[in-house]
């Protein structure tokens, strides 16, 4: 099971950080990257993240945090053909 880590900034929001990571792993399977269908299942994990989240209520979330030096992390998974994620935040 692959688990996807986005850590949003106050100049890169959470939708920016994942449409980046998106093309990243679609890039690096173009080229051929990779081992197995790990790189797919990152797309697909990706992909549905970006579908599916309500960004401006999860911005309206973690950006206080941000603004006070917290660091705010999502980790993202596949589970049983379902994108789960979680937010976490810590200090730098």
């Amino acid at each position: 099971m692959i688990e996807i880590e986005l850590t949003p900034t106050l100049l890169s929001c959470i939708q920016t950080t994942a449409k980046r990571a998106y093309d990243q792993t679609l890039r690096e399977i173009l080229k051929g990257e990779g081992k197995g269908n790990d790189l797919e299942e990152k797309l697909e994990v990706l992909r549905l993240f970006l579908e599916s989240a309500d960004f401006a209520r999860l911005r309206g979330q973690y950006e206080n945090s941000l603004r006070n030096g917290k660091t705010v992390t999502f980790k993202l998974r596949l589970v049983k053909g379902r994108m789960e994620y979680k937010q976490m935040v810590g200090m730098f």
